[in-house]
């Protein structure tokens, strides 16, 4: 895993990472061999829009959705392995507050806790026990020295307050959406492609692609979700130097 640090100047983000990347005019292309994890290991990230979707794809060097957290039994300490596409796309679009953060969309699993109550992502009749099962989520990241120098977490709700918030909000509180689009996890490649009205403007919106691992909070409280293993950055420098095609 690498060392992870990032500066914020306005939302902006540096990862001070060394990589070796080509970008073309709208996905994010780089070699491999970035991460020693090649289910992580990023070959190259996009978005597409097409009439009313969004279709969010990422290539990795092998073994895509084979590696899952270790369970550990409970929800505090535990883990969350993630593909992020990080967007400029304004979180109001998803049903959030305008300007709230880093909204991104996440491909995540995690066997310590189901954040999907209205969806049964492993057909067995109970919306609880889906955690580890890889599946999507709209989060708005931000900074948090918190969670380290320069680290991001998922935006968390401050006690007493009542931010605009989607109506497939799973109850946790912080900035995060489960709307039940199921990815696509084959081989070399994770996918997902998501309903989205006027998709088609978004084109030229920039994005990134990331590989990470999360953790919950020791004391499941603020920062409840934060960002503690980066494993790859498609660009190298999180600069979002891919463009909606």
């Amino acid at each position: 895993m690498k060392p992870f640090k990032i500066v914020f100047s306005n939302l902006s983000v540096i990862i001070l990472l060394c990589l070796s990347i080509v970008t073309s005019a709208h996905n994010i292309k780089t070699e491999k061999g970035n991460t020693k994890l090649p289910a992580f290991d990023i070959v190259q990230a996009s978005i597409e829009a097409s009439d009313n979707w969004l279709t969010f794809t990422m290539q990795v060097s092998k073994k895509a959705g084979k590696s899952k957290p270790t369970p550990t039994g409970k929800l505090e300490g535990s883990e969350v392995f993630s593909y992020v596409w990080p967007t400029q796309i304004d979180s109001s679009a998803v049903g959030f507050d305008e300007e709230q953060g880093i909204l991104a969309m996440a491909i995540t699993s995690h066997p310590d806790f189901d954040d999907t109550p209205l969806f049964d992502e492993n057909a067995d009749g109970d919306l609880g026990n889906d955690g580890t099962v890889w599946h999507s989520h709209w989060v708005v990241l931000v900074p948090d020295n918190a969670c380290g120098e320069g680290a991001l977490k998922v935006k968390d709700i401050p006690e007493g307050t009542s931010p605009k918030l989607p109506l497939t909000w799973p109850g946790l509180p912080i900035l995060i959406d489960s709307p039940g689009y199921s990815p696509i996890i084959n081989k070399k490649h994770v996918s997902v492609r998501v309903p989205f009205r006027n998709a088609k403007e978004l084109k030229g919106i920039a994005f990134d692609g990331v590989t990470s691992g999360l953790r919950v909070n020791e004391s499941a409280h603020a920062p409840l979700l934060c960002v503690v293993d980066v494993f790859d950055v498609a660009s190298g420098d999180l600069s979002l130097p891919g463009k909606v095609q």
